[in-house]
């Protein structure tokens, strides 16, 4: 059966990976737009691979051809030290992915915004808290603020149909060694010591397949769910210090060498979501508890 064409930009990173792989089994024709060719043990086969600079509209105008039913932003800068480059990539980039779809007739544009769009605002978040202002420290979490602020006026003025989704911490198979979760499972496999915080902090950590279902629900979504805000996580933070057990216990290694790694000024000690609302209005749930989830990760390592 014919789904349609979606364009994921980052298509080539993890998220994009896994997102691909479901579109494709469902269905849907998938075109990635990225800077950068896919790693090896990311490459699809049936993806159709676009690659061109995000905040260069003039290359994207050229390269992408094609109409596209939906259009899913997972692009932008990895490198949270490299301010401009995280800036461009994340806030000019959504203004030309927005040109792009007003020309190309998308019917949805899925926004990937963070937790961090919260600023100080306490945890548990809840999306009608708006923080009066936010960090320039976190130039990642004040970009997408920014985004998300555009992307509602688009909505407001335009009938723009964006829904916006704001991400806390995901992990899974296939995911680059520089994310918290992938380096602690690597180490522990390899029975190796490995520095880290002193594991006080909280966080919500997500299974992938449960993001995806849940870019599925919005997707296929019959009722007008345009210019909303959801929360995307389980709804649950656990210490940093109980992963990195429950990670050992798995693995059966892995030397942590505690209080190695100082907290950033600008890091929250608790971070999490309320995902009422998804529940609510999507039916979504996620099905992967964390350990279920490490386990499954760990199984599927290379």
């Amino acid at each position: 059966m014919r789904r349609g064409n979606v364009l994921i930009a980052g298509g080539t990173g993890f998220i994009g990976y896994h997102l691909s792989l479901r579109l494709i089994k469902l269905g849907f024709k998938v075109f990635s737009l990225s800077r950068n060719k896919p790693k090896k043990k990311r490459k699809i086969k049936n993806l159709k691979y676009i690659y061109g600079d995000f905040i260069n509209y003039s290359v994207l105008k050229k390269k992408i051809k094609n109409n596209f039913d939906y259009l899913i932003n997972l692009g932008g800068n990895v490198n949270h030290r490299e301010i401009d480059k995280t800036y461009n990539s994340h806030y000019v980039a959504v203004k030309n992915l927005v040109k792009i779809s007003k020309k190309k007739n998308v019917k949805r544009f899925i926004q990937v915004g963070s937790g961090l769009e919260y600023g100080k605002i306490k945890s548990p978040h809840k999306e009608n808290k708006k923080p009066r202002k936010i960090n320039k420290k976190s130039i990642y979490g004040y970009s997408k603020f920014q985004s998300t602020n555009y992307l509602l006026e688009e909505f407001k003025k335009n009938s723009f149909p964006v829904v916006i989704t704001r991400l806390y911490q995901v992990y899974g198979e296939k995911q680059d060694l520089n994310r918290f979760i992938p380096i602690v499972i690597d180490a522990c496999l390899k029975n190796k010591s490995f520095p880290c915080s002193d594991g006080k902090q909280k966080r919500d950590f997500m299974h992938i397949d449960d993001l995806i279902d849940l870019f599925i629900k919005i997707m296929l979504k019959k009722e007008d769910i345009n210019g909303e805000i959801f929360n995307i996580g389980t709804g649950k933070a656990y210490q940093l210090k109980k992963i990195i057990s429950y990670i050992r216990k798995i693995c059966r290694g892995g030397k942590p060498l505690y209080g190695k790694i100082k907290l950033r000024s600008d890091e929250s000690l608790i971070s999490y979501p309320l995902i009422a609302k998804a529940k609510k209005i999507l039916k979504w749930y996620p099905k992967n508890n964390l350990y279920s989830g490490l386990k499954k990760t760990i199984r599927n390592h290379h």
